[in-house]
């Protein structure tokens, strides 16, 4: 093995912590979710950094995380939705070893997963459809820039997981 982390990117509700902790079980390796790490640091939840600090001081203290998990070892990492736009992050994953995977997930199945989603800061809008569309189409080029590997997550998260495990095991 790579001796680092796997690190699963991609859109919000792409399957990220649903994937991740079923790859985790089944490499036998600790499952780490970035938002909850950053939430049990700080004490509040995500929604809450964003409403008290903004994004800016959110994404500040996302980088000091990616580079505390990034150092550890034997972990399937499910980042937000937005922690690979920044080169820092996806080059303190590099630096540990890390290899990250890019769950790929069409447009039309997104919209449908993330139609009720009340938890992610993004969304709470009533343009949401819209909201969606945008952001993808401006993030997908940029996991696929991030990923060292392009996993199609449009199956069920078991379905997915066990490709993951197939190719890590």
């Amino acid at each position: 093995m790579n001796q680092g982390n796997l690190v699963l990117c991609g859109f919000m509700g792409c399957g990220k912590t649903s994937v991740g902790k079923r790859v985790a079980k089944l490499i036998g390796w600790e499952f780490c979710d970035l938002d909850q790490y950053i939430e049990k640091k700080e004490g509040m939840t995500i929604s809450e950094i964003f409403q008290k600090y903004g994004e800016k001081s959110f994404r500040q203290r996302e980088t000091q995380a990616v580079r505390e998990v990034a150092q550890r070892r034997d972990l399937v990492v499910a980042c937000g939705g937005g922690t690979v736009l920044s080169e820092k992050n996806v080059a303190a994953f590099h630096r540990g070893n890390g290899i990250i995977l890019y769950l790929q997930v069409p447009l039309a199945a997104l919209q449908e997963r993330l139609k009720a989603d009340t938890q992610r800061p993004l969304l709470q809008t009533p343009n949401r459809r819209e909201v969606i569309a945008r952001l993808y189409e401006e993030r997908c080029p940029l996991y696929e820039a991030a990923a060292d590997q392009v996993v199609f997550a449009g199956a069920p998260a078991v379905v997915v997981a066990k490709e993951i495990g197939r190719r890590f095991l």
